[in-house]
């Protein structure tokens, strides 16, 4: 037989096991890398991953499930026959693309936030979707799915399973962003600030536009995009969208922290009647929810790295019979980049696989 026609008979076989191509744009950012490896973790079945991004990263190597593929360039011919295309790109890249993307028949996953307002998108995590016992119906035409904010993310799972087991009056929440919510580039910004403030040298500060090194600050500089009261209200917005039916909304207080990655929460908890720190932390207990007792598990960032899990802590409020605390961290990209590929999943099931498109 000849090379051509294994080829081919290759590619029928693998159309033929249920398996979808699949795009990733913004595959260098963290998002994207964290996306790619997700893919392969929860054995998403893929015939094809085309990893795409702007021109500063094409021909780079990036892993992509069980292979290593070279980064190519957004082009219009690369979503042909392509069955979901991930934008973790910025907010940018992906309102200049996705309309291309949705004409080429590709659902649409969107970890950049730019399609929240679009008239047909809708915003999910299918992990409040279990906890609320929520069954999505499969849309043969979906609109695209905006993935919900990490931070909202952790919020909803813990506020929806106090109020399952307990009376909460009120929910208060310290939010502590970390540098990587502004990609690689917010990474680099603040360990460079780190290191010229070690120096006694100027502060670059094209990301932020004030100093977060060895700070924490609750407003950006004028010329910040996004600021930093617009991420508050998106995590506030995603979160009504997420729990549509849910009177009870958390007032959130969102700080810049000079960490790089994961988000740390203090939430203050008021109930109706005296706190009871077990019975709410046998509430809260469950799926990506871990309780953690020991000073060496302690929730941090550093120990929620990697995790598929909010690390939480319950503590109590001296000053008030009724109220507790909790301190919490999670991996704000393996958040997001867990309940995107979840999407997919889920949307799978209107799309039919083992054809050719």
């Amino acid at each position: 037989m000849s090379t051509q026609g294994k080829t081919t008979e290759a590619t029928e076989s693998a159309r033929s096991s249920n398996a979808y191509r699949v795009a990733i744009v913004g595959a260098a950012t963290l998002k994207g890398k964290e996306v790619a490896e997700l893919l392969g973790d929860r054995n998403f079945p893929t015939l094809e991953i085309k990893l795409l991004d702007d021109d500063e990263s094409i021909g780079q190597l990036e892993a992509a499930g069980d292979e290593v593929s070279f980064i190519q360039s957004v082009r219009a011919e690369q979503f042909e026959r392509v069955d979901f295309t991930f934008f973790a790109s910025d907010e940018e890249c992906t309102r200049k693309n996705w309309q291309v993307v949705e004409r080429a028949g590709s659902a649409i996953v969107d970890l950049s936030y730019a399609l929240e307002d679009e008239a047909l998108a809708t915003v999910r995590s299918p992990w409040i979707e279990r906890q609320l016992g929520k069954t999505v119906r499969p849309d043969l035409q979906p609109g695209p799915v905006v993935v919900a904010h990490p931070a909202t993310v952790v919020l909803a799972l813990m506020i929806l399973r106090l109020q399952a087991a307990t009376d909460v009056k009120s929910v208060r929440a310290t939010v502590f962003e970390p540098a990587s919510e502004h990609g690689q580039k917010g990474m680099d910004e603040l360990h460079q600030q780190t290191v010229n403030l070690l120096s006694f040298q100027q502060l670059p500060k094209k990301i932020f536009d004030v100093q977060v090194a060895f700070n924490m600050v609750a407003r950006y500089g004028d010329q910040s995009a996004p600021a930093l009261a617009s991420v508050q209200e998106r995590i506030t917005k995603h979160y009504r969208h997420i729990t549509p039916e849910n009177p009870l909304v958390p007032s959130v207080l969102l700080v810049q922290a000079p960490i790089f990655h994961g988000h740390a929460f203090a939430i203050h908890l008021e109930f109706s009647a005296r706190a009871d720190i077990d019975a709410v932390s046998t509430a809260l207990a469950g799926d990506h929810i871990t309780l953690t007792q020991s000073a060496d598990e302690s929730p941090s960032n550093v120990n929620a790295a990697g995790q598929g899990s909010a690390l939480v802590s319950v503590l109590p409020d001296p000053n008030s019979a009724n109220g507790l605390w909790l301190w919490a961290a999670a991996d704000n990209l393996r958040v997001v980049a867990t309940n995107a590929v979840e999407c997919a999943e889920s949307m799978s099931t209107s799309r039919p696989r083992g054809h050719i498109q």
